[in-house]
């Protein structure tokens, strides 16, 4: 049975996140008075002969509200098991690709790994997977890395709200849930079948995080997934501001991930531009100027080091997206293809180069607890 649809869900009906025509006066007037109002003239084909200024103004704000500091973060793939099907995801039910599910000895001995790389942030992924990947098993992870790893995150499944008390409980700060697309009937055809189905138990899911006491909330939209890939960053810098407002004591933080070659073989319906996409990303942080801007490995370096210096608060590095990348790699198939393969010490020396701070750990734990610093040896 479906659930019923969240507070966001109902709000979103309301707007309409319909593109029109605009003009080269609008987008003047837009840049110089950005909000969500204005989103759609600055996401516009009007403003992309004005990307130079577009992109100045975001950097002005970026460097405003967050200076100069860029947190950097690692993906750590527990599971690439999937009970659900999605068109899009190399992970899908479906596909004849290798599955592994980590032990919780082997999440550890990754996540060591990334500790001597430097890293402090991790988020957790896995497929959809209820059985391999249950709540005890996720709670498991956090407990054992909650010793020496200051910040943790996951992107999984949706969770009931007890689950996700029992994760806060074990240590897990920050939840992730990308809404893939924001446009219900394109939802409904990419995702054909499995738990991820559920358009409105996936947008409230945020909701049910932040009521459970998670600190950090992360969504996001697939760009090239729907045809009109202006509305659903429409969609996102709505949700985004919402989320701030409803849940003023978390962190919210937005990203924009292209879809990128995998086992699916899916194919962006139209896809989208590198000036579209620093316009987009560029737009976003002007709508949205208190969230902060993720971007991925999927991304190439050199588009990458561009929108650091324009919009961009939160980067990976050094990224595996297959279970145990880190450790034993080729072993699973990985979700996806990563475009940028630098090192995560490459990724911090251009930040440094730059002008930029890269901070690998937050001044102090979210939660205060004490951190095990011999374990991090």
């Amino acid at each position: 049975m479906s659930a019923p649809p969240g507070r966001f869900a109902r709000h979103v009906e309301s707007l309409d996140l319909r593109t029109r025509e605009y003009d080269d006066t609008d987008v003047a007037h837009a840049v110089l008075h950005p909000g969500l109002d204005t989103l759609p003239a600055l996401l516009s084909p009007a403003a992309l002969p004005r990307i130079e200024e577009l992109a100045q103004a975001a950097r002005a704000v970026t460097l405003q509200r967050f200076g100069r500091a860029v947190r950097l973060f690692a993906p750590l793939y527990v599971s690439n098991a999937c009970l659900s099907s999605c068109t899009y995801c190399g992970f899908s039910k479906g596909l004849d690709v290798v599955r592994r599910t980590l032990t919780v000895d082997q999440v550890v001995a990754e996540a060591k790994t990334l500790t001597t790389q430097g890293f402090r942030h991790i988020l957790l992924v896995a497929g959809e997977h209820r059985l391999e990947v249950s709540a005890d098993y996720l709670v498991a992870c956090v407990e054992a890395l909650r010793p020496f790893v200051p910040s943790i995150s996951i992107e999984t499944q949706t969770w009931s709200d007890d689950t996700y008390l029992r994760l806060v409980d074990a240590g897990l700060e920050g939840v992730v849930h990308y809404q893939e697309t924001y446009d219900r009937q394109r939802y409904a055809e990419t995702h054909v079948a499995g738990w991820k189905r559920d358009y409105d138990r996936r947008l409230s899911s945020t909701e049910r995080a932040a009521e459970s006491g998670v600190r950090r909330l992360g969504i996001g939209a697939l760009l090239g997934l729907c045809a009109d890939w202006r509305s659903d960053v429409l969609a996102v810098a709505h949700h985004a501001t919402w989320l701030q407002r409803e849940y003023w004591r978390t962190e919210v933080t937005v990203s924009l991930p292209r879809i990128k070659p995998s086992a699916s073989g899916f194919q962006p319906l139209i896809p989208v531009t590198d000036p579209e996409y620093v316009q987009a990303l560029a737009a976003l942080r002007l709508a949205a100027p208190e969230a902060g801007i993720v971007l991925s490995t999927r991304e190439p370096a050199a588009l990458r080091d561009g929108l650091v210096r324009i919009a961009v608060t939160t980067m990976s590095a050094g990224s595996s997206t297959e279970p145990g990348g880190y450790t034993t790699p080729g072993e699973a198939q990985e979700q996806f293809a990563i475009s940028d393969d630098r090192s995560p010490a490459a990724v911090a020396g251009m930040l440094e180069g730059a002008g930029y701070e890269p901070v690998w750990k937050d001044a102090f734990p979210l939660r205060g607890d004490p951190i095990d610093v011999e374990a991090l040896a």
